[in-house]
């Protein structure tokens, strides 16, 4: 298998500095902004990345509750998904725990709660943070600093 960057195996994401903290997040011509908090050195001018990674969990989930209640003939809009995490106290820093909860209409039988779970379970992101997923950090114009 080739390297990410080198063919079509994936999308390409490119991030960019601004100023400071602030960075552009470039994905198939869509701009994204991360920023840090004033208390952390930043400007506060767009979310974290810690924020950007779980917004993007809560945004999957979302899609996929949104297609599965589409199927049913509900209306998407009344839906909302919410989330929160919790980051570790103890090295190395990382997200140690998420919780996402889906808000649906009234409207949703009790009946079909398990075919929305079902479609819950299919989602990419959720799947990806659940199990282990590989990272290369790679240095680039100096092999000897690749991992392995």
């Amino acid at each position: 298998m080739g390297r990410p960057f080198d063919g079509p195996e994936g999308t390409c994401v490119e991030v960019r500095s601004r100023a400071g903290d602030a960075y552009a997040v470039e994905v198939r011509g869509h701009q994204l902004h991360v920023d840090q908090p004033m208390v952390e050195g930043g400007s506060d001018t767009a979310p974290t990345p810690v924020e950007l990674f779980v917004g993007a969990l809560a945004a999957s989930v979302a899609l996929h509750a949104g297609r599965f209640l589409a199927r049913q003939g509900i209306a998407e809009d009344a839906m909302v998904v919410r989330a929160s995490f919790r980051l570790s106290e103890e090295p190395p820093v990382r997200v140690e725990a998420v919780w996402v909860r889906v808000v649906v209409p009234r409207e949703l039988p009790p009946g079909r709660l398990v075919g929305l779970r079902e479609a819950l379970e299919r989602c990419p992101v959720t799947n990806t943070v659940r199990g282990a997923v590989r990272v290369d950090l790679e240095i680039d114009d100096y092999p000897s600093l690749a991992p392995g």
